[in-house]
């Protein structure tokens, strides 16, 4: 096994422990990494000459800060090929939709292959090591192996979901006809899926989710045969996602046609339970709070994403202290726009204090204002890299990665902290100053104890013709939309 030590760190942020603040930062710090796991982590004083010297390769770490990988639970990764394409720039969730569908209905293999590596590509380089992908779509040939292959080929540790609709507007639907798929083949494949792809192992690089899109995209039916077809595969770890109560329609669109909030909805169809977890979740209301903290269901909270569409500003406050899973996602391409790891962990932490903020009116000498009892506590940077890191792995239901630990994945990543965007930050607060001072790249990015990123640039894919042949097939994709 080839062996990779990361020597002379100014800080090693760890996330060791569940509370955000108690993780240790170890100063002037080195870890040392043997296959995929990390075998010893401390001052770098303190480093056993043997393994100095056993190290098949050695990063100067000197001026950086190292965190644990981050983690991204929720992605539309073909969406890049979409990314602020006219029309649909200020539309709301299902304008949004429908506006784009048939743009979608166009991709070819190759689209999502070369959009699933520059989607990855934007992740790593911002020192996200671990993502999921949903993906729901399927025409002309695509499959979910051209997401998974491209992954492989990029370095990736990859959850990769078997997403659908079934439901078209001909039956009550959001999506055109010819794009959903038969309920049956849909069930056939994912069991496919789950028997070729799915590794329980530690450090899989590539596990597979079933994720029926949205309860407007598919039928009741779907949603438990898919529930009950990944339970089937007791102990593996097959876990269900699906995105739920993300706007106002989305609310509606639940008491319309099922008599129930989502929340109650996905109670009813077997999706609450600590192997789910639901995207947005902005409308969550005390009920499904509660529900999802009793039954351990996790949440991807995408506030880029909530933001661009205006949905709404989630409470992840209160969710994580109800004892709810959260963790981030960067949500599509084409509804954020970006796939900045580090800039969504700073978003959340903005957003959440200006969103307890504004949920909290006060009235004072006859004049309401609004306050919180927080205040800009409601969510620290610490509290919001946890979310990115550690909170995501337990949504995953990763328990391998998200935090640095001997015998943990080696997934981690380097940031520079003598650059521009640290000055004056890095010397009093190193973790801080990444989310409050910086949204940088990584310099380094490691996954799996491989380096994915090195100096800065990716390892593995030449990123000009990348970026060259993505943007070709992007034009191709909304010519051949227009034109039809």
């Amino acid at each position: 096994m080839k062996t990779l030590l990361i020597h002379n760190a100014t800080c090693i942020a760890t996330f060791d422990h569940v509370e955000p603040a108690k993780g240790r930062e170890i100063k002037d710090a080195s870890l040392f990494v043997r296959g995929h796991r990390i075998e010893w982590m401390g001052p770098a004083a303190e480093l056993p000459t043997a393994l100095r010297a056993e190290a098949d390769e050695v990063i100067d770490a000197r001026g950086h800060l190292v965190t644990p990988g981050l983690v991204n639970t929720h992605h539309h990764m073909y969406q890049s090929l979409t990314r602020a394409i006219p029309g649909v720039q200020d539309a709301e969730l299902f304008s949004w939709l429908r506006g784009l569908y048939p743009i979608w209905a166009g991709l070819t293999p190759e689209m999502v292959q070369v959009s699933t590596q520059v989607a990855m590509a934007e992740l790593l380089m911002s020192g996200c090591t671990t993502s999921s992908d949903h993906l729901y779509i399927y025409p002309n040939g695509v499959r979910l192996e051209d997401a998974i292959e491209a992954a492989q080929k990029i370095g990736m540790r990859f959850v990769a979901t078997r997403g659908s609709m079934s439901v078209g507007q001909s039956q009550g639907g959001l999506p055109p006809d010819r794009v959903v798929e038969k309920e049956d083949v849909i069930l056939k494949d994912s069991q496919r899926l789950i028997e070729t792809w799915h590794d329980a192992s530690h450090g899989a690089m590539v596990q597979i989710a079933l994720a029926p899109c949205s309860p407007f995209s598919v039928s009741p039916a779907l949603m438990q045969q898919s529930a009950e077809l990944a339970r089937s595969f007791k102990g593996q770890g097959v876990r269900l996602h699906t995105h739920l109560a993300e706007n106002d329609h989305d609310i509606a669109y639940s008491r319309e046609k099922f008599n129930k909030t989502p929340t109650q909805y996905a109670q009813e169809l077997g999706w609450l339970g600590d192997d789910v977890w639901h995207a947005h979740c902005v409308k969550l209301d005390d009920e499904g709070i509660s529900l999802f903290a009793a039954s351990r269901t996790g949440v991807a909270h995408c506030p880029c994403s909530n933001m661009r569409l205006a949905s709404g500003i989630a409470p992840i406050r209160r969710m994580i202290d109800a004892g709810v899973p959260v963790g981030l996602g960067v949500d599509g391409s084409a509804s954020n726009d970006g796939a900045h790891m580090v800039n969504e962990a700073r978003q959340a932490m903005l957003l959440a204090r200006v969103g307890r903020a504004l949920s909290a009116p006060e009235t004072l000498e006859g004049r309401t204002f609004f306050g919180c009892d927080l205040g800009p506590a409601e969510m620290t940077a610490r509290d919001a890299l946890h979310m990115a890191t550690r909170g995501g792995a337990q949504v995953l239901g990763r328990q391998d990665i998200g935090h640095l630990a001997i015998g943990m994945c080696a997934d981690l990543a380097l940031f520079d902290l003598r650059t521009l965007g640290f000055a004056g930050g890095a010397v009093h607060d190193p973790l801080a100053s990444l989310l409050l001072c910086a949204s940088p790249q990584a310099t380094c990015t490691v996954v799996n104890g491989r380096v994915v990123v090195r100096d800065g640039q990716l390892a593995s894919v030449e990123l000009g013709p990348l970026v060259e042949r993505h943007n070709a097939l992007a034009k191709t994709l909304a010519q051949a939309a227009r034109s039809a």
